[in-house]
């Protein structure tokens, strides 16, 4: 799809409107009176759909001036960069214990992590729109990397191993910001740096961005290589994942309460990063004049749509069956306990 320099320029700039807008009505910076608020379950909901709703509705869009093929590919990308930035939010929401982010302060930490990883993304994809206009065997590449990362995630799960298991609060770039300048132990607000008895400290809420820098870094590598599987238009690559990044943060007290019940994600995720990489490699393939079946937009539109529903649906039985077994557990330690009596 040909896109004139003006509509890029135009789509940035409703992106970045409509960030300042929800940072006007949301966390109030320019009012005094007003401090940051915690975020509300309700207010999570109706912003989320918000965001979710301008997505659906840009893809009409592309689907009225570029055609079903563009719309698909654009809502097959968006659907799958959706699903990982859940995964994303479950580091998020694990980098937010470690540092014991006082909830009211959660939202602007989470704004500043969407923006990094707008801006990591932006990045990625120029790299990526490069190497495959100038390598087409790039793809067989992005293949194997999806695969490989598929198989480390289905690996860990087999394992017991988790996110939960890593210190945050300890990680390489926290440490070496540590060897710089001296870190309070107290947060003074949402202020990143604060000056005591003389000397220039940085408070832990810089340590959460930094945490949360790196992390995008390392989730910008997964979702690029996934979605230019899906298309290699890079305009649709770029809204397909700035639209899943926008909203991120009411999605995140929205799923809050959600995290532990979702976990078959991991598994939905490696499904789909499976799909796209054999996708990619019978793209590779199809390049370089081989004979082989393609992959169409609609049926990778309804395999991701199929894994996420099946991996939602059964994420959410397994919890309810998990909290029935145990407070039929709990009944029945009490009827113990009575009959021990």
């Amino acid at each position: 799809m040909d896109v004139p320099m003006w509509v890029w320029f135009a789509t940035i700039g409703a992106m970045i409107a409509i960030l300042v807008v929800d940072l006007a009505i949301v966390d109030h910076p320019w009012s005094k009176k007003s401090g940051p608020k915690e975020f509300g379950m309700k207010q999570a909901a109706w912003w989320a759909a918000f965001y979710i709703g301008i997505a659906i509705l840009f893809g009409f869009g592309l689907w009225y001036f570029g055609g079903g093929t563009v719309a698909g590919e654009y809502f097959a990308g968006f659907v799958t960069e959706k699903s990982l930035s859940v995964d994303n939010l479950f580091v998020f929401y694990l980098i937010m214990g470690s540092f014991a982010v006082p909830k009211k302060y959660q939202h602007e930490v989470l704004l500043v992590g969407i923006v990094i990883a707008l801006v990591m993304r932006g990045i990625f994809i120029a790299i990526g729109a490069q190497a495959i206009n100038a390598w087409s065997e790039v793809f067989y590449l992005f293949g194997a990397f999806l695969i490989y990362t598929a198989i480390k995630i289905v690996r860990d799960q087999v394992k017991g191993d988790s996110h939960e298991e890593s210190d945050y609060t300890d990680s390489f770039a926290v440490r070496m910001v540590k060897k710089v300048w001296p870190v309070t132990d107290d947060y003074h607000g949402a202020r990143l740096t604060v000056k005591l008895d003389g000397r220039r400290h940085v408070t832990p809420m810089l340590m959460v961005i930094v945490a949360i820098g790196v992390t995008d870094l390392v989730f910008a590598v997964d979702s690029i290589p996934a979605i230019f599987g899906l298309t290699q238009d890079p305009y649709i690559v770029f809204t397909a994942n700035a639209f899943a990044l926008l909203g991120l943060r009411q999605l995140y007290f929205l799923l809050a309460g959600l995290m532990d019940k979702l976990s078959y994600i991991s598994w939905g995720l490696a499904a789909i990063m499976v799909f796209i990489g054999i996708k990619m490699f019978l793209h590779a393939l199809h390049e370089n004049g081989v004979h082989v079946p393609e992959v169409t937009t609609g049926l990778s539109l309804t395999v991701i749509l199929g894994i996420m529903t099946i991996t939602i649906v059964a994420s959410l039985w397994k919890a309810s069956a998990d909290k029935k077994k145990l407070a039929a557990g709990s009944e029945t330690e009490g009827e113990d306990a009575i009959s021990r009596k």
